[in-house]
């Protein structure tokens, strides 16, 4: 048996090859971005036969997951936590219907959060829809949670959770790796009309099944909870964890001496908790602490009012359970000795800006230029940076912008004719995912606003995953290309045009136009796509023109190129009071001469070889 020090999500991805999957299905999303990308790797490794694809969003790739497994054959779904909440409507129904082939669902959680809009907790999601969760420590254990969980999907027909978090997905490890699996199964679809179509005369019945079987796995001896067992000093005092947690709590307690002197479980399946374990903690401690991430999904099934815990509020009901914070609940908890506290020194954060010579920075430029007035709904991605030029004023959630710019028009509209400018931007990924049905609904509606998508060819955010425009698969093979044009036409737009961001003045006529349209008699939905490569593409970069961005003598410390436009590779001179160009971090896209109102910045075509 191999060993290899892999990534979390490099474990997980590791543990579906291995465990036989035969298709994997993902949406990216940080934290769970890497775990389709390392399958991919180790299945062309293993030159094992695996279909693996970036579906356009995660109920898609439920579903994709969903179908395979219904003919026999293993499949694997993973994505971040708010991608469930985009999910849940099969996610939810197929806990009543079950599976055939084992289905894990790898949801990985975030909590803090560290990159998400929630730091909610999925477990909780999972024992909403009455499916088992395993909750792993650390890398390894996430990889071998794997095989665990489409065991138990196999075993019950049910769809199986295993949800990391950030500080599994992205925490290196020591790994054990051995050969995939052989798993030789001929799809075969067995036609059950009360089972897989099951209208509202069967779902009594397999409500009630399901019912059966997470009593079943509720009692099952082989998930009993691992008790590293004190020396009895302290007989009435105990230990529940679950997770990341978990680790912390075991090597605060090494350190602190009571590691072997009180009983301390870990908790793999916090659902459905092993009834056996609820009775004996209930039953054999006075003193019980509990500590997971985030909500208290092993707390509540305790049923036990004198739990210390995140009900209690002894463990803090929301964000990061850190060493520093399992710490001082530990020295609280347990009879230790508390040290005199040390002042922490506060570090200063830095703003987070968009890359030098980003699109996206050129476009909220434009459109903030060309209507300081207006408002403006955007999404999720790079581009919520907006925000730090007074261009972005709403983020909900994906796609939410196109929805939310109708509704912010329907309610200025009805108020007379004189409605504010609204310019929306997404992604061009986002768009792919959750954009198309929001179009089609502004469109029908008769909304009136300019949807500006920011077309930057990849998923930039996350990783840099292709689109269905780009026409690459995620193994790398070439896929059915779909274009966004085709997609805003056949949605029932009107005005549809296509400019690079970079041109400013362009740019800015084209915002212009798109409005005049939409205060029309005809008018409607005005769609620009800005369409430039994401510079971090290094092939996009070595196809742009480059120039050499300087500035001279007429730079009169205005500041207004730092606070408009806001490029990193734009730096003050606090001793001349002049603007200076950071050489180093400049990647010469010449838009910034267009934002200088002196006229102080100049550019200059390079020759750049081939």
């Amino acid at each position: 048996m191999e060993q290899r020090i892999l990534l979390g999500n490099e474990a997980i991805g590791r543990g579906l090859v291995e465990s036989g999957c035969t298709l994997i299905a993902s949406y990216p999303g940080t934290p769970a971005s890497e775990i389709l990308e390392s399958a991919v790797v180790f299945a062309k490794e293993s030159r094992a036969k695996i279909h693996t694809e970036w579906s356009v969003n995660e109920k898609i790739a439920y579903e994709v997951a969903l179908g395979h497994s219904y003919t026999g054959k293993r499949s694997a779904v993973a994505m971040k936590q708010v991608g469930l909440n985009v999910a849940a409507d099969p996610f939810m129904r197929s806990a009543y219907l079950g599976v055939k082939g084992g289905l894990v669902v790898i949801v990985a959680d975030d909590p803090g959060p560290h990159s998400s809009q929630t730091e909610q907790d999925s477990r909780y999601f999972a024992q909403f829809a009455r499916i088992p969760v395993f909750d792993p420590s650390d890398p390894a254990e996430a990889k071998v949670m794997i095989e665990r969980a489409l065991d138990l999907s196999e075993t019950y027909e049910l769809p199986v959770m295993v949800r990391p978090t950030t500080r599994v997905c992205h925490a290196r490890q020591n790994v054990q790796c051995r050969a995939p699996q052989e798993i030789y199964r001929k799809a075969e679809f067995k036609k059950n009309p009360g089972r897989w179509v099951a209208t509202p005369q069967f779902l009594t019945t397999l409500h009630r099944e399901l019912n059966d079987k997470v009593d079943i796995i509720g009692s099952l001896k082989n998930f009993l909870p691992f008790l590293t067992k004190g020396k009895g000093a302290l007989a009435e005092y105990c230990i529940v964890s679950s997770g990341v947690a978990y680790a912390n709590t075991y090597e605060i307690l090494d350190e602190l001496g009571f590691l072997g002197k009180v009983d301390f479980f870990k908790v793999d399946l916090p659902y459905p908790l092993n009834r056996d374990f609820i009775q004996k903690v209930n039953t054999e401690y006075k003193k019980i602490l509990v500590f997971e991430e985030t909500y208290p999904v092993i707390e509540m099934q305790f049923a036990n009012q004198s739990i210390c815990g995140r009900i209690s509020k002894d463990v803090p009901d929301y964000g990061e359970l850190t060493p520093e914070i399992i710490e001082s609940i530990l020295r609280k908890f347990l009879p230790a000795p508390v040290p005199e506290k040390q002042e922490a020194k506060e570090i200063k954060g830095v703003r987070p800006s968009l890359c030098p010579g980003c699109p996206h920075r050129a476009s909220f430029y434009a459109i903030r230029q060309t209507f300081p007035k207006g408002i403006f709904p955007s999404d999720i991605g790079c581009y919520t940076l907006g925000m730090n030029f007074g261009a972005v004023d709403t983020c909900h959630c994906m796609g939410a912008c196109i929805s939310q710019g109708a509704g912010l028009y329907h309610a200025y509209a009805a108020d007379g004719p004189d409605y504010p400018t609204i310019v929306v931007t997404i992604g061009d990924s986002t768009f792919f995912h959750a954009g198309i049905p929001a179009l089609v609904n502004a469109v029908f509606t008769k909304a009136r606003f300019i949807l500006v998508i920011l077309d930057n060819s990849t998923t930039a955010m996350t990783g840099n995953q292709p689109t269905p425009q780009v026409g690459i698969m995620a193994d790398g093979c070439a896929g059915n290309t779909v274009f966004i044009p085709d997609l805003v036409k056949a949605s029932g737009v009107k005005f549809l045009r296509q400019a690079d961001p970079y041109d400013l003045p362009v740019f800015k006529n084209l915002l212009a136009e798109a409005d005049r349209f939409c205060r029309k008699d005809d008018g409607g939905v005005a769609v620009i796509i800005a369409k430039h490569p994401c510079i971090m593409n290094g092939q996009a970069r070595k196809q742009q023109v480059v120039y050499r961005i300087q500035v001279n003598e007429e730079c009169n410390g205005c500041k207004v190129c730092l606070k408009r436009f806001e490029c990193p590779s734009l730096v003050f001179d606090e001793n001349k009071k002049k603007v200076f160009i950071d050489q180093n971090s400049c990647i010469g896209c010449g838009v910034c001469p267009s934002v200088c109102p002196a006229g102080a910045i100049t550019a200059e075509k390079m020759e750049v070889e081939t």
